[in-house]
């Protein structure tokens, strides 16, 4: 599964947010919250592709939105509220020209939306 891949090399290469520490510069900062986006891209449609070969038809014109509720639902996430979080950040990444909604994306990153993704990265194992 492509898009399962791809997720999985996103992660691994959204680990690399541990090796900045504030003050950031701007391109870390474009770097980190773009890291972000992608990953957080790559992950729901991960999960939109194996809610559909699982059978799950209300998955195949989803949005982002519906995708999570779905994959929650079908227990392929475990916390709606964070991963509904993580979309009103990915959301605002186009903001991120903004310090302050810049560093609080990368604080969560860092704080809850890496585990996040680690734990969406394991369970969807089970599923494939």
């Amino acid at each position: 599964m492509k898009k399962y891949e791809n997720f999985c090399k996103s992660v691994q290469n959204l680990k690399d947010i541990y090796r900045y520490e504030p003050p950031y510069d701007s391109v870390v900062t474009a770097g980190l919250t773009g890291l972000f986006e992608i990953t957080f891209e790559l992950a729901w449609k991960a999960m939109k592709e194996i809610l559909t070969n699982q059978g799950i038809d209300a998955s195949r014109s989803g949005s982002p939105k519906q995708i999570i509720k779905l994959a929650y639902k079908a227990g392929l996430i475990f916390d709606e509220e964070i991963w509904l979080s993580a979309l009103s950040a990915r959301n605002n990444v186009s903001h991120a020209y903004n310090e302050s909604i810049a560093l609080d994306i990368i604080d969560k990153t860092k704080s809850v939306y890496y585990k996040m993704f680690l734990g969406l990265q394991e369970e969807m194992q089970n599923w494939i």
